[in-house]
């Protein structure tokens, strides 16, 4: 289980990672997360084959349902007929309220999906950027170094030609100079590396706009059949209600695929939420073929781990430091005697001030912590937040599919028993909530009082 510094998976990421896991062979497959695994991957085609089941036999129950309406209809009094008459309306209508409120709990659900994504594309981003900094910060440092190297150290050895004591410390200067650019070309580890977490995070974010897209667009259609199955039961407008019939039987085919993808998809990503450095940093290490030891470094972030850019940052410093002696040295007694040699010293020592401003600014971003809260923070964006948001959906799915299998099967039944409008209302039964008669009265009511 994943022991990440700031990140502890959830409960119900344990829960459904505890998922049975069989594959077509009705084999027990290992509930580690390796999508790229065939038997892993028939494992989450079984587990969404289970919501199309579950549309199977809804479809069976409703095939009977509309069997016995149709060819088994018995002959009942008028009474029973009018009470028989306001359940099916009832039913309906229950019906419709509860695929509201799944509704409500799919815009929430897909709003948290959406955010959940939203963090990890912008954990990405940021963790480009510093990866960015650091290789660009060493590559812009160790430039300078080589082109002092080239041009004023080259010169000042010429200057001091004639006198040994002061060349041996120039070429002794220029020999450290040369060994921390080397050290700062040996750190920049993800120079080269052809993984690009912002074309990932583009590619991430591409895809979210199409899911979140089109749950938008089922979550809208499932509202309008709501209220137009509403319009046409309070109305008694029978051609409404069953084209909303045939409508709701489309939008349950959909409401079940949903939920089969919606399954695999909330297993499968518990079992990578379960423990998920393992796999980043083995997907890492193939692509990039970085270091284990930097990878580790970075996603566990703890004390105990070492610092893996700890001796080439301390000997960098080291240099840096002698160098900077070195040059006071020569400052305060060659000088004096070979002023030509002052204008190169001047340039030396500023790119020294600069290549050590430069060296904190790189220790600072090579450090842990900051690449480690973006890979945490990527974490809890997609564990969390994305994990619950999936699971609300995974409701919404369910509790639309039940809606719409109740509603096709009192729809035919609810518009059977509506009367024509030149009926006289009187012939109509009192308690049904869409009585017009009774609106009628309620309005005449309001008036007299």
């Amino acid at each position: 289980m994943s022991i990440s510094h700031g990140y502890r998976a959830s409960w119900w990421t344990y829960a459904l990672h505890q998922v049975p896991h069989s594959n077509f062979q009705f084999e027990v497959v290992d509930s580690n997360f390796a999508p790229q695994d065939w038997n892993y991957q028939q494992a989450l085609l079984f587990l969404a084959g289970i919501a199309g089941l579950c549309l199977a036999i809804s479809l069976v129950l409703i095939c009977v349902y509309l069997i016995r309406f149709c060819c088994c209809i018995s002959q009942e009094e008028d009474d029973s007929k009018s009470h028989r008459a306001c359940c099916v309306t009832w039913s309906c209508v229950a019906a419709v309220i509860i695929c509201c409120a799944g509704i409500g709990i799919g815009f929430y659900g897909n709003s948290e999906t959406n955010d959940g994504v939203y963090q990890v594309t912008y954990s990405l981003m940021n963790a480009n950027h510093t990866l960015t900094s650091i290789d660009l910060l060493i590559s812009d440092t160790v430039e300078l170094l080589n082109s002092v190297v080239k041009s004023d150290l080259t010169q000042l050895e010429e200057v001091f030609s004639k006198r040994p004591e002061y060349l041996v410390i120039f070429r002794n200067t220029r020999r450290q100079v040369e060994s921390v650019a080397q050290y700062l070309a040996e750190i920049s580890f993800w120079k080269g590396v052809d993984l690009n977490p912002n074309v990932v995070a583009e590619q991430v974010n591409f895809i979210e706009d199409y899911r979140w897209l089109a749950y938008i667009l089922l979550l809208l259609l499932d509202l309008i059949i709501c209220l137009f199955t509403l319009l046409g039961l309070a109305k008694q407008i029978k051609w409404l209600v069953i084209v909303m019939t045939v409508v709701s039987f489309f939008v349950l085919l959909l409401s079940w695929g949903s939920m089969g993808l919606e399954m695999a998809t909330a297993v499968g990503l518990s079992d990578f939420c379960y423990d998920p450095d393992g796999y980043v940093m083995n997907q890492t290490q193939i692509v990039t073929n970085i270091s284990p030891d930097i990878l580790q470094y970075y996603i566990s972030c703890y004390q105990d781990v070492p610092n893996p850019f700890r001796q080439r940052l301390t000997m960098s410093q080291r240099a840096l430091s002698n160098i900077h002696s070195q040059l006071y040295g020569l400052e305060k007694e060659a000088v004096p005697q070979y002023p030509t040699a002052e204008k190169h010293l001047l340039v030396v020592q500023s790119m020294l001030n600069t290549t050590e401003g430069n060296f904190h600014h790189l220790v600072a971003l090579l450090n842990c912590r900051g690449l480690h809260k973006d890979y945490v923070d990527a974490l809890k964006g997609l564990c969390y937040d994305g994990m619950e948001g999936i699971l609300f959906l995974l409701l919404f799915s369910f509790l639309s599919a039940l809606s719409f299998t109740a509603a096709i099967c009192s729809l035919p039944r609810a518009w059977k028993q509506f009367q024509s409008r030149d009926l006289d209302y009187d012939d109509m039964d009192e308690d049904d909530p869409f009585n017009p008669q009774e609106s009628k009265r309620f309005v005449q009511w309001q008036s007299s009082i």
